[in-house]
């Protein structure tokens, strides 16, 4: 359990005001499940003018922080963060198994629309899959969309009978389906 008075800064951090000219950035919350490097890449370019300010930039740091992140900041050990770079080297040690791992098209054989989701939430998982994906091939990409539905789906038999179709088609047709399902 996380004692509010404790605090995970040295005293030195701590005990410094903030500056009265400093207005609080728009910031992308990390909250666990992504590259840690993306997240400080964003956090210091938002923050460049401060950088110099090793006790603001550990201090607004933390507020970047959500959900499991926010947790896991929460168990660092009292007075432990002394710098920015000690934060930054133990935040990416402790997210660094969420670095992309380049994959291939054919990857996207693997999702299949599970019986107790939507067709809604299938797609959207679809699509959150292929942006992973550097370089995709869209033909793979509409025959791996395709073998995910199941083969009783109205979709599916859409699907089959049209070649001519794009990936980008494939999800404007999944939408219309997706209200359809939705509606009965």
């Amino acid at each position: 359990m996380f004692n509010i008075s404790r605090s995970l800064f040295t005293d030195e951090i701590e005990q410094v005001e903030p500056l009265r000219e400093f207005k609080m950035p728009h910031f992308t919350s990390f909250k666990g499940d992504e590259e840690p490097e993306r997240h400080l890449k964003h956090y210091r370019s938002t923050m460049i003018l401060y950088q110099n300010n090793n006790d603001l930039m550990c201090k607004i740091f933390a507020t970047t922080l959500q959900g499991e992140a926010q947790d896991w900041f929460c168990t660092l050990p009292p007075k432990s963060v002394r710098s920015f770079n000690e934060l930054s080297s133990v935040f990416t040690k402790e997210y660094s198994s969420y670095r992309s791992i380049k994959k291939k098209s054919d990857h996207l054989f693997n999702s299949k629309k599970n019986p107790k989701e939507s067709f809604r939430d299938y797609v959207k998982r679809f699509k959150a899959k292929k942006e992973r994906i550097v370089g995709y091939n869209d033909l793979i990409a509409r025959a791996a969309f395709q073998k995910g539905l199941p083969a009783d789906h109205q979709l599916f038999r859409k699907l089959i009978m049209k070649e001519d179709l794009t990936l980008a088609d494939y999800f404007a047709l999944a939408e219309k389906y997706a209200l359809w399902d939705e509606a009965r």
